[in-house]
């Protein structure tokens, strides 16, 4: 067995792990580390395989923008977060694990790439049969071949970035939202009102003499 289909098994094996870890774990924020190192396994996997764009277009787009939406939705819920706040410290040695496997992918796929000068036998096939780039072989299969299934992805996708605003944007109790509608109607007499009160000028106590108390003559 050559290493590419090693660090294949290898990059798999910590993908279905991490994935599994992400919807076992009670903690969100271990959620989050656990989803973050499955996106970069798959990542690595592509990469692997022959198909760099997808890989890196995975770590730019889910990693650095799917995730930071996915800690919003985090802060959004009914979760205590004074509590996810305190003592970040004991998150600390599980970033450090994720980081080093990170790290370990990533310096075993540049040793493989660098190692190997012909294309990889897991290289697109089709790509190379072409005697083009990856990139420019995806682009013309993306929009001619498949273009169907390209045009149904992006409108379920559509479908559910409406959902989950709908979702968001439903009436509960306890939530404070705003009304444009009522807020451009309102008039100056709603927002102000004058109060006449009648002028009242205090009553200051007269001073008692501690010698004339009862207490005192007795």
């Amino acid at each position: 067995m050559d290493w590419v289909n090693i660090l294949f098994w290898a990059f798999s094996a910590i993908a279905v792990v991490s994935a599994a870890s992400v919807i076992s774990v009670r903690n969100p924020v271990y959620a989050v580390l656990c989803l973050i190192l499955t996106f970069f396994s798959i990542a690595c996997v592509w990469v692997l395989i022959g198909a760099e764009f997808l890989g890196v277009t995975l770590v730019l787009v889910y990693v650095g923008a799917v995730m930071v939406l996915f800690l919003f939705v985090v802060m959004m819920l009914d979760i205590d977060t004074s509590r996810l706040r305190e003592g970040w410290v004991k998150y600390l040695p599980w970033g450090i694990i994720f980081a080093a496997l990170m790290l370990f992918e990533m310096v075993s796929l540049i040793g493989v790439k660098s190692r190997t000068a012909t294309p990889l036998p897991a290289d697109n096939a089709a790509a190379l049969a072409a005697d083009t780039s990856n990139l420019t072989w995806l682009a013309r299969s993306l929009f001619t071949e498949y273009l169907m299934p390209f045009e149904f992805a992006a409108v379920i996708l559509t479908v559910a970035v409406i959902a989950a605003v709908m979702l968001t944007l439903r009436k509960r109790t306890g939530i404070k939202t705003q009304n444009a509608s009522e807020q451009t109607r309102v008039k100056a007499g709603d927002r102000l009102r004058i109060v006449k009160m009648a002028a009242v000028k205090p009553v200051t106590p007269a001073p008692t003499d501690a010698g004339n108390t009862p207490e005192a003559n007795s």
